[in-house]
């Protein structure tokens, strides 16, 4: 029987909404909505595993699209980081300030960028 390992720590990871509303050209035209996405994974994969992203369907702060969460690593959690919704994610410089902010730690670690806080959304309610 093969032995139980513990998972190894967590990354930082971008989780990318893509449902109803989020990466839509319809309802936000003017975005590249598949150039952002390939631009974050792009990013993940030169980060040497410090960086996942994954896409979601609708996370639902609809109104605020298009919505990114930036959760935390192993170590940003134990520092006491927590989620962070971030919405209007429109353009180059939303996705510089949040690829910044994860190369510096991310949630628990690093302070945001100002303009991040700016665009920082309320989760939905459950």
């Amino acid at each position: 029987m093969p032995a139980i390992r513990a998972f190894g720590p967590r990354p930082c990871s971008l989780v990318v909404c893509r449902g109803c509303c989020c990466g839509d050209p319809r309802k936000n035209p003017g975005t590249d909505h598949a150039g952002q996405l390939a631009r974050l994974r792009a990013a993940a994969a030169a980060s040497g595993g410090r960086l996942v992203v994954r896409t979601s369907d609708c996370l639902g702060p609809c109104a605020q699209a298009n919505i990114v969460v930036v959760q935390p690593s192993t170590e940003g959690r134990r520092r006491g980081g927590r989620a962070a919704w971030i919405g209007f994610t429109f353009d180059d410089d939303a996705l510089d300030d949040i690829l910044a902010w994860t190369e510096a730690g991310g949630p628990g670690i690093a302070k945001p960028p100002a303009t991040l806080e700016l665009q920082m959304v309320d989760p939905p309610k459950p």
